[in-house]
């Protein structure tokens, strides 16, 4: 992929033009000044995608798989401005009541569990029978889900994420059912949870405006900490130095979660701002309604960002993985403990597992906007009892 952004940014700048469907044209940004400027200018840029004009236009199909990623929604992602500080307001403090020790707790017991599902085998997928299950079984009961309708909710999330099909469209509206009955069993009955948090907020969001920031939280976090397990792990299997350093103390669980998120972001593109004037931009004249789509893994390799030999140093948080300005990924410190926490679970629990397969075999799954594992298939002896993995130590990786 490096490959391919410096051919871009030969031929087109800092801004190029691309297609995001046949007869849909859009603007891919990245140079990693020219994000980080896009993302903090809601003057010139906005999120509403109703200000698209393919869309205004009619040109883009209401059954198009887009229409998930940008279609409106009264959430935060689509929202600037003060109606924007609203709500983010609201799903910071919520998310910021979510008490890190015991998240660790309950990643831990989520991941001890599936490894337990598939011990007895000395082999495993570790991204269909752990990254893409743990993700989902945590955010449920951090909703505050039952046993009966957190199952319910992780298939219909699975459903979703698989395919832009008629068995998707049933899924979302299965997943939408489940969440308006959640609301309305926790405004009866609050409890310690982030859907009674967001209805109890000073703020006072609506039904409506819960549902549709629980989505948010839910569809766009889950695949990009799918991602991130899957993908600082396969690093883990498949780079001796990267693994050495990280067993021999030069390089902590943290270090190396900010390498993958430099070199493979799990979230590679990200719809969308839209223009709101007719503009000069990256050297390209953008038109008011213009698609600009944040090129998050072509910005962390841009060469003014980078030393010279072209590669993160340890330590450094300036990538873009999350975003940058007001709408920076609100869930990003859950994010790194549940990844951090699952990742550490399998070395300890895993401590000779290995790839099953040449790594040129694995197999991907690429869209416009990430690249994922499809499958990490490894091997590995007897698991080491939870009892005698290695005590977490007050070390920064290990504080909430």
């Amino acid at each position: 992929m490096t490959d391919l952004y410096e051919r871009m940014r030969r031929e087109h700048g800092a801004v190029v033009p691309v297609d995001i469907s046949p007869g849909i044209e859009a603007w891919l940004v990245i140079g990693h000044r020219e994000l980080l400027h896009l993302t903090r200018d809601e003057q010139y840029f906005s999120h509403d995608p109703r200000r698209w004009t393919p869309l205004r236009d009619g040109r883009v199909p209401t059954n198009s798989p887009l229409m998930p990623l940008v279609g409106w929604r009264p959430a935060l992602l689509f929202a600037d401005g003060q109606q924007h500080r609203r709500m983010r307001s609201a799903v910071v403090d919520a998310l910021g009541r979510v008490n890190g020790h015991e998240l660790i707790r309950t990643v831990r017991a989520t991941a001890e569990r599936l490894v337990a599902g598939f011990a007895g085998r000395s082999g495993a997928d570790l991204v269909a029978e752990y990254a893409r299950i743990l993700p989902l079984q945590v955010v449920t009961e951090l909703l505050g889900l039952d046993e009966e309708n957190g199952p319910r909710l992780v298939e219909a999330i699975r459903t979703i994420a698989n395919a832009p099909t008629v068995a998707a469209t049933s899924a979302n509206r299965t997943m939408g059912r489940i969440l308006l009955e959640l609301i309305a069993e926790k405004k009866r009955r609050p409890g310690p949870d982030l859907t009674s948090w967001l209805l109890e907020h000073p703020i006072g969001l609506g039904d409506e405006e819960v549902l549709h920031n629980l989505v948010v939280i839910i569809v766009a976090g889950n695949q990009t900490t799918v991602n991130w397990i899957a993908e600082t792990t396969r690093i883990l299997l498949t780079d001796p130095a990267f693994r050495s350093s990280l067993a021999h103390g030069q390089m902590t669980v943290d270090d190396a979660l900010d390498l993958v998120l430099w070199r493979f972001p799990p979230t590679a593109n990200f719809p969308g701002r839209y223009a709101t004037r007719d503009l000069r931009f990256g050297g390209q004249d953008i038109r008011a309604g213009d698609m600009l789509i944040l090129g998050l893994a072509g910005a962390n390799a841009d060469p003014e960002v980078l030393p010279e030999d072209g590669r993160p140093v340890v330590g450094n948080r300036s990538h873009l993985a999350f975003g940058a300005g007001p709408h920076t990924c609100p869930a990003r410190d859950p994010a790194r403990l549940i990844t951090r926490t699952a990742v550490d679970t399998l070395r300890h629990r895993l401590p000779d597992m290995e790839i099953a397969v040449p790594e040129e075999q694995l197999p991907w799954i690429t869209s416009p906007w990430s690249k994922g594992l499809a499958a990490l298939p490894v091997r590995f002896s007897a698991p080491q009892l939870a009892a005698e993995a290695p005590a977490a130590r007050n070390t920064p990786e290990n504080r909430p």
